[in-house]
């Protein structure tokens, strides 16, 4: 039998836990951005210097405002996020991050007029 005391701690490091996750609070050094089909990503603040992130903030802006005491939400969806995350943590050449803001101007352009937010 577990001692009340030590329950009560654990419930306490729990609720605290649980909490801190359902009020979108994120780890130091990192930010939270949500998609257009509201999937949560945790990014590290690294990646704000980076072009695609900086394209990605312009066109957010355009298309959805400045957000004021709401999260931030690329116009992008949640497959073409992971596939942004992972191609910059292979960290590939200039001419690749090139060909993809090219690629991704042209596709959110495109399909920018199916999401609402």
């Amino acid at each position: 039998m577990i001692n009340p005391m030590r329950f009560m701690e654990i419930t306490t490091k729990l609720h605290k836990v649980t909490y801190s996750k359902r009020m979108g609070s994120s780890t130091k050094g990192y930010f939270v951005v949500y998609t257009t089909d509201k999937k949560r990503f945790v990014i590290p603040l690294q990646y704000l210097n980076n072009k695609i992130f900086k394209e990605l903030f312009r066109m957010s802006e355009e298309q959805f405002g400045l957000p004021r005491n709401g999260p931030i939400i690329l116009p992008c969806d949640g497959v073409f996020m992971e596939y942004i995350v992972s191609f910059l943590q292979r960290k590939t050449s200039d001419d690749l991050e090139k060909a993809l803001l090219i690629s991704m101007n042209n596709d959110i352009q495109r399909s920018s007029t199916t999401y609402l937010p």
